[in-house]
């Protein structure tokens, strides 16, 4: 097996390989005999990556969800009024959804392992988005709401938009339904 700092360089060039491809074209009709041939690589190459096509795909999901978070964050960062924070995160959530194909969001939803890893970053985006009411209202720039009630309702939506729900029920793709998501939560909230 590969070590040391080229390895680990390798491996991480892998992942974003297997996300983009992810994004593109979904996970569940691979084989990892797919993906070698699709990565021009080895099997022991891929089973670097986990051991098995499950941890694989599981390790491909936190890889874009650690890339994604750093990008959203990023521009979170940016100086701004709380209410553009806010609108700016969940637009930022919707940027980098924006790539996944409806393929890769139905396999999210399909696969119990990669629901998973999505539902755990939904928690996250959650108390993210509490933190950045909770600003909010210490500045004085939103009404006292309950900040930790307006994040759950985030996190109750992300997850039907996750679903395919949101999609189903109003025909919004998911980027578009956080697009509406953060002028909804804004709305609400600003003073």
């Amino acid at each position: 097996m590969d070590s040391g700092p080229t390895a680990t360089a390798r491996h991480q060039e892998l992942l974003d390989q297997l996300v983009e491809l992810f994004l593109a074209e979904g996970f569940a009709t691979f084989t990892l005999a797919d993906l070698t041939v699709r990565l021009r690589c080895s099997k022991s190459t891929l089973y670097a990556l986990g051991h098995s096509k499950e941890t694989v795909t599981v390790n491909v999901l936190k890889r874009f969800f650690q890339t994604a978070t750093s990008r959203i964050e990023a521009r979170v960062a940016e100086p701004a009024a709380p209410g553009d924070q806010i609108a700016g995160y969940l637009r930022a959530v919707a940027d980098e959804l924006r790539v996944a194909s409806p393929r890769f969001m139905q396999d999210v939803a399909a696969h119990p392992a990669a629901r998973a890893v999505y539902e755990k970053n939904t928690r996250i985006a959650a108390r993210r988005v509490d933190e950045l009411i909770a600003a909010g209202v210490a500045r004085g720039e939103f009404r006292a709401v309950n900040g930790a009630f307006v994040a759950d309702v985030v996190a109750s939506v992300m997850v039907r938009i996750q679903s395919g729900d949101v999609e189903r029920a109003v025909g919004l793709h998911d980027a578009d339904a956080y697009d509406e998501l953060a002028r909804l939560v804004i709305s609400g909230i600003v003073r």
